[in-house]
C-alpha cells in the first residue's frame, strides 16, 4: 500500500487530499518508483486550481526523484536499485511511489543529490530551452528575466553566469535581490520601489534588451514589451500573476516589430533523445559547480497544501521539494 495526493475537483489548496492508493505491476516500458523527493511548481498549481484542465479525479505533480523498485519487460536501459529523476509524462509525482513509462526516466549522475535533482529537474531544463533553444544566448547579450529569485529564476541567475550573459533579473524585495545577485545576477530591480522598464533603460543605456523571459504573466504585461530592442523577443512562460489578458497582435509592430512566443518545456523534451541531451547539459554544470540547486523550502507529503500556499505567495525564493 502506498500513499498519493488525490484531486476531486479544482479549488484552493485544501482540494489536494492524502490517500491510499493501491500500485499496479509495471508492465510493458514501465517502471516501478519509490519516490525520495518531489519538485514543486508553478504548473501544479495550475492543474489544482483549474487554469489547467485534466479529468477528474486526478492527481498532480511532474518532477520527482527516486529509486527503480522493479522494471517491466522491454525495459533495457534501468535496473532496480538505480537513482531516477523525471519531469516529462503524465501527472502523479504527488506520490510515494508510482508506476510510470520509463522512456521519462533519466539515471541520476554520482555526486547529484536526490533532493538537488528533484529542485533542479523541471526548473533547470526549463532555462535550458529558454536559454539554448527557444532563444540562444550568447555571452555578452543582456536580457531581462522575471522572478530572479524564484526556482527557475536562481537556476538562470546560474546559467546566465556561466554563458557570460549580462542578466537584469527582476525581484519583489531587496533580500530577493540580494539572492539573485549572489546567483550570479548581474543587475536586479525591485519592482515594488522602481519602474522596471524605466530601469531597463537606463542600464542599456535606452537600447533595451535582446529577449524577456516572463513566467509572470498578467502583472508584467504589456510592460515587458517595452524593455525589448526593436525585433527583440518575448518569452511568455508562466502565469504567476494570472494568464496575459488577449492583446492585438498589431502592437508587436507598434512597439518595433517585435516577436513573441509561448513555449512548453514538454514540446522540448518531447522525446527521449532530446530530453537525454538537455539533462545532460543540466547535469554537467552541476556536477562542474556551476549551477547549485538545494531547495529553500522543504514540506512533507502530507503538508502540500501548505506548500502550495506559500508557493502562491510570491514569497519564496529558490524551490520548495516535497519528502514522501
Amino acid at each position: 500500500m502506498s500513499h498519493a495526493i488525490k484531486l476531486y475537483q479544482t479549488g484552493d489548496p485544501e482540494t489536494m487530499r492524502f490517500e491510499e492508493t493501491v500500485l499496479d505491476e509495471p508492465g510493458l516500458g514501465e517502471a516501478l518508483i519509490r519516490h525520495t523527493a518531489i519538485g514543486v511548481n508553478f504548473i501544479d498549481v495550475y492543474f489544482r486550481n483549474g487554469l489547467y484542465q485534466q479529468p477528474l479525479p486526478g492527481t498532480l505533480g511532474k518532477e520527482a526523484t527516486g529509486i527503480v523498485e522493479a522494471v517491466g519487460s522491454g525495459v533495457t536501459d534501468l535496473k532496480v536499485g538505480d537513482r531516477v529523476a523525471y519531469c516529462t509524462g503524465p501527472l502523479g509525482a504527488y506520490s510515494e511511489a508510482r508506476v510510470m513509462s520509463a522512456e521519462c526516466l533519466v539515471r541520476l549522475p554520482e555526486g547529484i543529490d536526490d533532493t538537488d535533482a528533484a529542485a533542479a529537474m523541471l526548473k533547470g531544463l526549463t532555462v535550458q530551452y529558454l536559454f539554448r533553444q527557444t532563444y540562444r544566448l550568447r555571452e555578452g547579450e543582456t536580457f531581462l528575466f522575471h522572478a530572479a529569485a524564484g526556482g527557475v529564476g536562481l537556476i538562470a541567475c546560474q546559467w546566465a553566469k556561466a554563458i557570460g550573459a549580462r542578466m537584469i533579473g527582476t525581484v519583489g524585495s531587496d533580500e530577493k535581490g540580494t539572492l539573485a545577485k549572489a546567483h550570479g545576477c548581474e543587475h536586479v530591480i525591485n519592482y515594488r520601489k522602481e519602474n522596471f522598464v524605466e530601469r531597463v533603460k537606463e542600464l542599456t543605456e535606452g537600447r533595451g534588451v535582446d529577449v524577456v523571459y516572463d513566467s509572470v504573466g498578467r502583472d508584467t504585461f504589456p510592460a515587458s514589451l517595452d524593455c525589448l530592442k526593436p525585433r527583440g523577443l518575448w518569452v511568455s512562460f508562466g502565469n504567476s500573476s494570472g494568464p496575459v489578458p488577449p492583446f492585438e497582435i498589431s502592437m508587436l509592430t507598434q512597439k518595433g516589430s517585435l516577436f513573441a512566443t509561448r513555449p512548453s518545456l514538454f514540446s522540448y523534451a518531447d522525446s527521449r533523445p532530446a530530453l537525454l541531451a538537455m539533462s545532460e547539459e543540466l547535469f554537467t554544470l552541476m556536477q562542474n559547480g556551476k549551477i547549485r540547486t538545494a531547495p529553500r523550502h522543504r514540506f512533507t507529503l502530507k503538508d502540500v497544501a501548505e506548500a502550495h500556499r506559500l508557493l502562491e505567495s510570491r514569497g519564496t525564493s529558490g524551490a520548495i521539494v516535497l519528502i514522501p
